[in-house]
């Protein structure tokens, strides 16, 4: 502790400025990762209602419910193909390739490059403190050692070892602060490589919730859970291998038919 205190107080000229950096680039670490959680979306939470949404309401309703999500899934890439679905399936999938490269893309990789900026420049400077502190440490062991030889002794070239001590203080600085970085930037990549992935899934369903939109075959899975949810407050249990009651009502007509003509062939073997 009392080396890294006269590492501050000595070497402070690169002490103060490597600080400040380690401080800037783990700020813009917890920035990237709130704004990565803020990009999420549960797909299999937000698909039925926009299914259901798509169904009772079309396609305005649907871009209404987008357009109310914090994910970039839905408030940039649904709300792009949606918008062009009016113009068939090749525009939508144009549509949301744009929205994916122009404004996906670039809000994913922000904030990355001035990280592995800092990452790879806190090492250098680093290093270059070290080197800079190096050369005065040994410009004075060189005169420590000539007053030592004129005064017919070895000199104190022992005191300056505290001094180089010092000036390694700043390599290892730079690369506490680099490491973590590049671990992080190397981090925050492959979540980008598997969001894009996670986004072509989701553009394909798209695309066939409104092909089935516009064919009349979608269904709304929201439907049947409003329906059952008000049987289940009340405590009823679904009915299990009853038969509908026009089943009943025509089992019951058939028996009266088979009645009647088993009485009429009784009348006619009389006659």
């Amino acid at each position: 502790m009392k080396a890294l205190l006269n590492f501050y107080t000595n070497e402070w000229f690169f002490a103060v400025p490597m600080t400040v950096m380690t401080l800037v680039a783990f700020l813009l670490v917890a920035w990237r990762h709130l704004l990565n959680v803020s990009a999420k979306t549960r797909m299999d939470k937000f698909l039925p209602e926009l299914q259901s949404q798509l169904k009772r309401n079309g396609t305005k309703g649907a871009v209404a419910l987008c357009r109310n999500e914090r994910g970039l899934i839905p408030n940039v890439l649904y709300v792009a193909g949606l918008e062009a679905s009016e113009q068939g399936v090749a525009a939508m999938r144009r549509s949301m390739a744009s929205a994916v490269e122009l404004e996906i893309v670039p809000r994913l990789n922000f904030l990355l490059a001035p990280i592995l900026a800092i990452a790879k420049i806190s090492t250098m400077v680093g290093l270059l403190g070290t080197v800079i502190s190096m050369i005065g440490t040994f410009s004075k062991i060189g005169e420590a050692t000539a007053k030592g030889a004129g005064a017919g002794g070895g000199g104190n070239v022992g005191a300056q070892a505290e001094s180089i001590g010092l000036a390694l203080f700043a390599t290892a600085l730079g690369l506490l602060t680099a490491i973590p970085l590049v671990f992080m930037h190397v981090l925050f990549k492959d979540w980008i490589a598997r969001f894009e992935t996670k986004m072509k899934a989701s553009a394909q369903k798209l695309i066939v919730l409104v092909q089935n939109a516009k064919a009349g075959t979608l269904e709304d899975p929201l439907e049947g859970k409003a329906d059952a949810a008000p049987a289940r407050s009340r405590g009823e249990k679904p009915a299990r291998g009853r038969r509908p009651a026009d089943a009943d009502d025509e089992d019951d007509e058939e028996d009266e038919d088979d009645d009647d003509r088993r009485s009429s062939r009784r009348e006619r073997a009389r006659r």
